[in-house]
């Protein structure tokens, strides 16, 4: 068995093809991933003591608002960060959070996707855009109800080596992670007017108070009942009267979809593991920030510039930030800064009419290798 696992890989190697997996689950969930000494014992004081202190957070929230950011920026929950952490920090927390997650979701077998910024850095390069500080999922309403019913407060241990890419990262965070699913009660409530329950769960790094926000996408049930009626609906100022017309999806955020936008979901890679994304991700994308945010490799306004050469937003440099200042145009997108034609054939390989692969970008094919179930 062993030789015919090592052929396979040889030759997915000599093919060229990345291969990509979850964490194993039986590493994450061992003994050996939650330490059992004395030299834990504050930190597990603080952890418990973060549970339960409910209201701790920004004041001033109206009382039914349920989620509480803390008082220094709204992207930490208020329970389990003291201060904002560095870039140089940040990123692999959010890198190990988004990893976890994602591990997780599939283990439990809850449709879920990346979308709004996070989707945007995985059209660039598949990773976290470094200025980034919170990170954005869409579950279905199937999965909120499931992830309500049964795995709502649920704590999740993970040793840090398998959600970390680098040594450095596996340092930094000690030897083990822990993050909280929690699910926001007024999920129930699917009315857009509740404004101050817009997110309906977290995932919640307990170390950090760093957080995703999982929000549900919904079936407009109005549009269904007018469809159902005349045979035909608008959205977005368009028209729709052929027989089978898609679904109008939206979430209590306001964000508004066609479920022909959505699904099917499509497999790809987003910091080194599996993740879905919406079919139609570049219409998403263009629609939420714009064509420029698509193309333009010189970001001002976060002080990045895309190497196309490394894959990777560099931060840019004093004397850079110093000429666009007395060039007089600060805070702009550059429109003269395009794709190159290697970058414009890569975005080609990934085209919307590809239905047929299930990988969705990036530079090489990627096998997606998912664990068997048992």
């Amino acid at each position: 068995m062993h030789r015919y696992i090592n052929m396979l890989l040889f030759l997915a190697l000599m093919a060229g093809v990345t291969i990509v997996a979850y964490p194993s689950k039986s590493l994450l969930h061992s003994s050996e991933t939650v330490l059992k000494d004395d030299q834990n014992l504050p930190e597990d004081i603080a952890f418990l003591q973060g549970l339960i202190q409910i209201d701790k957070g920004r004041t001033g929230d109206p009382p039914e608002k349920y989620f509480h950011e803390s008082y220094f920026n709204s992207h930490y929950d208020g329970r389990f960060a003291k201060s904002e952490l560095p870039s140089q920090t940040r990123i692999p927390h959010l890198r190990a959070l988004i990893r976890s997650y994602l591990t997780t979701m599939h283990e439990l077998g809850a449709e879920t996707w990346i979308m709004h910024g996070s989707l945007l850095g995985w059209w660039w390069n598949r990773r976290i855009m470094p200025w980034d500080d919170d990170l954005d999922v869409q579950v279905s309403e199937a999965a909120i109800e499931f992830l309500a019913s049964y795995h709502n407060m649920t704590i999740h241990s993970f040793a840090a080596g398998d959600l970390t890419i680098n040594p450095d990262d596996e340092t930094l965070m000690q030897g083990r992670k822990r993050y909280l699913l929690e699910v926001n009660p007024h999920y129930v409530n699917p009315s857009t007017d509740d404004r101050e329950n817009v997110i309906d769960a977290r995932w919640i790094d307990t170390d950090t108070g760093l957080f995703i926000d999982i929000t549900a996408v919904r079936v407009d049930k109005a549009t269904e009942a007018e469809k159902g009626k005349s045979g035909e609906f608008r959205f977005k100022g368009a028209t729709y009267r052929h027989s089978d017309p898609p679904q109008r999806l939206y979430c209590k955020d306001e964000h508004s979809f066609l479920s022909t936008q959505i699904f099917p979901l499509r497999l790809s890679v987003f910091e080194g593991v599996p993740v879905h994304v919406p079919f139609s991700y570049q219409e998403l994308l263009v629609e939420e920030y714009g064509q420029e945010a698509l193309v333009q490799k010189e970001f001002w306004e976060e002080r990045h510039y895309f190497d196309q050469a490394k894959g990777e937003w560099i931060p840019m440099s004093k004397e850079m930030l110093k000429n666009r200042e007395k060039e007089g145009e600060w805070g702009r997108l550059d429109k003269s800064s395009g794709l190159s034609e290697e970058l414009k054939e890569w975005k080609a390989q990934i085209k919307d009419e590809d239905s047929g692969s299930e990988d969705s970008g990036g530079f090489r094919q990627v096998e997606i290798v998912l664990p068997a179930s048992k």
